[in-house]
């Protein structure tokens, strides 16, 4: 009897220590995946927040995952339920957008970076263009296409549309345009010599050696470019808020200015 009492006592202990095991191998995961940060970042972004990113992770150990894309296609993401932490939009319609349906954390809102829109040619293929009222770029365009970002949804896209309508080119040159997912869409198309000309942030004009500025919008020919930032209701990463305040911090601001960008002060 004794020598069964052993027996089974030792399978037990045999199983609390399986268990144990079991429960810490599962916990382990769990606790990695604590040290990260999900972002979900307006395209135009990627150089300067990638470099920013690598110093943050380098000094804080917490690994940072970036999803680029349009703000109009990462908002419908966010509200479809996809799991991020940190929204960047690249302007202040998409933030207002997930923003009414309750998915950021209102008290953490705040408006990040600036930026301007730029005329660009492939390079070595087009000459300085006058960006007036008046200026006709329709003729410039000729028989190719104007890539822009898709002007109904897509950041750049709807504020290219909004300078060109303001200096009365938008009705000779709306048959022209060849509308893309994002900016950096549009970007790659002027640059494989795709598109004559394409309206891109200048910051995206400084990251692809394959096209030139040849023309910068009149800042008052279309809203203000306002980059705002949030996290999102549904954030479970205890470091996001760190992150959060990485980029708005002067530590910051170096990288994001490298790349055109201005930085707002809150």
């Amino acid at each position: 009897m004794q020598t069964q009492r052993r027996h089974w006592l030792k399978i037990a202990a045999t199983s609390a220590a399986a268990l144990w095991l079991g429960l810490t191998v599962m916990a382990a995961p769990a606790a990695a995946q604590e040290k990260k940060v999900t972002v979900f970042a307006a395209a135009s972004m990627k150089n300067a927040l990638d470099a920013a990113d690598a110093v943050w992770s380098k000094e804080s150990g917490v690994q940072v995952t970036v999803s680029y894309a349009a703000s109009s296609a990462l908002a419908k993401q966010i509200e479809a339920g996809a799991p991020a932490d940190v929204f960047i939009s690249a302007d202040l319609d998409w933030m207002d957008y997930v923003a009414k349906k309750s998915l950021i954390k209102a008290d953490t809102r705040s408006n990040l970076l600036g930026n301007r829109i730029v005329l660009v040619a492939e390079k070595g293929t087009a000459q300085k263009v006058d960006i007036k009222a008046g200026f006709d770029l329709s003729t410039l365009v000729g028989d190719s296409k104007l890539a822009m970002g898709a002007v109904d949804s897509v950041p750049a896209g709807k504020y290219g549309k909004a300078a060109l309508e303001k200096l009365g080119a938008w009705s000779a040159v709306e048959k022209k345009v060849a509308g893309a997912e994002s900016v950096r869409a549009a970007l790659a198309l002027v640059s494989r010599g795709e598109a004559a000309y394409g309206i891109v942030y200048q910051t995206d004009a400084a990251a692809d050696k394959g096209v030139e500025i040849v023309g910068t919008f009149p800042e008052d020919s279309h809203p203000a470019i306002i980059y705002p930032v949030a996290l999102l209701s549904e954030s479970k990463s205890a470091d996001a808020a760190a992150y959060l305040d990485f980029l708005k911090s002067d530590r910051a601001a170096p990288f994001f200015e490298a790349q055109g960008f201005t930085v707002l002060k809150k």
